[in-house]
């Protein structure tokens, strides 16, 4: 049963040695993803398993231990998934993404795990895999990464597509309420023209969350690169 998740986005830009100069720009974003990591520790779930968009090869279950990187992103900087035994299958960026936060904040709450998910994979392939995750655990908790649009504005990378607000306000607001229906409703072909890499995983976390009766609340929204980044907190 799941009973807390965090939604968190995962630019590499989050790491502040991966951002550089920059670092300042997500301050808020990152420090309310700590926020929603404290809540997540505070449910006392059995296990955690983090949930991110990934391609072909990181796509399927990483074990805790296993290993990530932002080498590729010019930064000397691994990091590795909870504290098991080193395994050798490489974390995708979204989930070294995730393996640095909880690092950052410490995590020892429960072990952890990783799936990556295909961003086309269907939705009611990843509301299975959801619904998967909460039957196996009696205590499940979820750490959800995954961005909005990237067509904010002209100079986003997706450049910039009129659609793009309302499909991230609409996606903010069922992240913050938790309303599961409002995140299965989220088009999926429209959210492939946007460039949306957390829809598979917001799906994911809609099929694990259904008929648990938690409550939502959104903890940052913005698009400071002309990408929606989304922070909420679910118990």
């Amino acid at each position: 049963m799941l009973v807390a998740a965090a939604v968190c986005p995962c630019p590499p830009l989050l790491v502040p040695e991966v951002a550089g100069g920059a670092a300042s720009e997500m301050n808020d974003a990152r420090e309310a993803c700590y926020d929603a990591l404290g809540v997540l520790a505070a449910a006392r779930p059995d296990r955690l398993v983090v949930v991110g968009p990934a391609d072909q090869a990181g796509r399927g279950t990483h074990p805790e231990g296993a290993r990530g990187s932002f080498r590729g992103f010019g930064v000397g900087l691994d990091v590795t998934l909870g504290s098991g035994e080193p395994a050798q299958r490489e974390l995708p960026p979204s989930l070294a993404v995730g393996a640095w936060l909880l690092e950052r904040t410490k995590w020892r709450a429960a072990p952890v795990e990783g799936l990556g998910v295909g961003e086309p994979l269907s939705r009611e392939r990843c509301t299975a895999a959801g619904a998967q995750l909460a039957r196996d655990t009696d205590r499940l908790a979820l750490l959800v990464m995954g961005d909005g649009s990237n067509c904010r504005t002209l100079k986003a990378p997706g450049y910039f597509d009129d659609r793009a607000i309302a499909f991230d306000t609409e996606a903010g607001r069922a992240l913050g309420s938790a309303d599961t229906g409002a995140l299965l409703a989220l088009d999926e072909e429209l959210a492939y023209e946007l460039n949306v890499s957390g829809r598979s995983s917001w799906h994911v976390l809609a099929g694990a969350a259904e008929g648990a009766g938690l409550d939502g609340r959104l903890l940052y929204e913005d698009a400071p690169y002309g990408v929606g980044y989304l922070v909420a907190s679910w118990t």
